[in-house]
């Protein structure tokens, strides 16, 4: 434990290194931004032994304390999930530099001429939790986008990412890049996190939290800086009456079973009492045979004695465990009110081969990513070709879903003239 004189000051210096890193970061071509990040990838892959060495203590540690299969397999790393971050690295270096971009343009009759022009946001400070790769995307999107990060790891993964923000900034520095646009808080002091929330004296722009409800929660209730919400994944897929049973199976098996540990895994799912007769037992079978657990309301139990009665709590929540809560709904407006009252505004999916039910669901149900007959495994950002992602944005304010290079950035107006004065 960090005394509170010495904590202060560790934040306080950290958070003014990224001020400057950050105005330099603001000024840097898109050519030595992607010079770093390709010097970032390398060194990772070059310290992979020490990487994987430091995710095997944490991992040994997290063993020893019971924790559940799930959030292990989001902490593990093994040489294909690291080459996997290094390659997720250089994905961002193809993606196209946000900075600079002309938003829009126009000239007013006094000749005045104006732009939107988009800016990066200045400082980062990430708070994540048991995912490592997290150290990774977010240094490497932040860094892309002309911003300073400050990350601060879980306990639980605190060596790993540890690892991986060092050889990070060794890549930084033979490319000429400030090393100091990456820096991982240094120690696990829960008030570390207190004092990013307040925005350490000015430094810190905006905050992105990644991790469970507490944390969320907590984060809304002392943040005194912008916070891209990243609230927990409650997703739905909603098996719609004129769904294809085969295709139904094949979503819905992979949106809750692919993996079960990341926030797109499908939580809940609601079958049209009409299909019942036809679709439940098939798809509780084939969750079942992958080693699934079935949670289900009383019309589900009736059908499927194997499935055991879910409460109320079910509806709410986010299992991130080989467990799925299931409910039979009356019909669209009623998969829709459910997921209103329970959903988390995340990511939802129907299947069906009705049209105008997909175009109704796509429209009215209220979360940062809708799904027609695809798996809801898909929230993710490189997925939808932005590269890594920095979190997926639940709230409504700048940015919403995953939050890639473009939701980085702010904007300026710039106006030019030709000697034009207000009379």
């Amino acid at each position: 434990m960090t005394d509170e004189t010495t904590l202060h000051a560790i934040m306080t210096q950290l958070g003014a290194k990224a001020r400057v890193a950050a105005r330099q970061l603001a000024i840097a071509s898109r050519d030595m931004k992607d010079e770093a990040l390709r010097a970032a990838a390398a060194a990772i892959r070059n310290r992979a032994a020490v990487i994987l060495s430091a995710n095997a203590q944490d991992v040994a540690e997290a063993e020893a304390n019971g924790t559940s299969k799930a959030f292990l397999d989001r902490l593990l790393l093994n040489d294909a999930r690291l080459e996997a971050i290094a390659k997720a690295i250089e994905d961002v270096v193809t993606l196209a530099d946000p900075v600079g971009r002309v938003l829009a343009e126009w000239t007013q009759p006094n000749g005045l001429r104006f732009e939107r022009v988009a800016t990066p946001l200045g400082v980062i400070g990430v708070i994540f939790e048991s995912r490592p790769n997290v150290t990774a995307d977010a240094g490497a999107l932040c860094l892309k986008s002309g911003n300073a990060a400050i990350l601060r790891a879980g306990s639980d993964s605190f060596r790993t990412s540890s690892a991986i923000a060092d050889a990070m900034r060794q890549g930084l520095g033979r490319a000429g890049i400030p090393q100091d646009a990456i820096q991982l808080v240094p120690v696990k002091d829960r008030d570390a996190v207190g004092m990013m929330l307040k925005g350490l004296d000015g430094a810190i722009d905006v905050i992105v939290p990644r991790g469970g409800k507490s944390l969320v929660a907590r984060v809304q209730d002392e943040a005194r800086v912008p916070v891209f919400a990243h609230l927990e994944g409650i997703c739905h897929v909603y098996v719609h009456a004129k769904a294809d049973l085969a295709m139904a199976e094949r979503i819905v098996v992979n949106a809750k079973l692919r993996r079960t540990g990341v926030c797109g895994a499908a939580e809940t799912l609601l079958i049209d009492r009409a299909i019942a007769a036809t679709h439940l037992r098939p798809l509780l079978n084939a969750l079942r045979e992958k080693g699934c657990a079935i949670r289900g309301d009383a019309d589900v139990v009736a059908i499927d004695s194997h499935a055991s009665l879910a409460t109320e709590e079910d509806w709410r929540t986010e299992y991130l465990d080989a467990i799925i809560a299931v409910k039979l709904v009356e019909n669209l407006d009623d998969a829709i009110h459910h997921i209103a009252t329970y959903g988390s505004h995340h990511t939802d999916s129907i299947i069906t081969d009705d049209a105008d039910a997909a175009r109704r669901f796509l429209a009215e149900v209220d979360s940062a990513i809708v799904l027609h007959n695809a798996s809801t495994q898909f929230a993710d950002g490189g997925e939808f070709g932005f590269g890594a992602e920095i979190g997926i944005a639940t709230g409504k304010m700048h940015a919403r879903g995953p939050v890639g290079v473009e939701q980085l950035t702010s904007f300026n107006y710039r106006v030019h003239g030709t000697g034009q004065i207000r009379p």
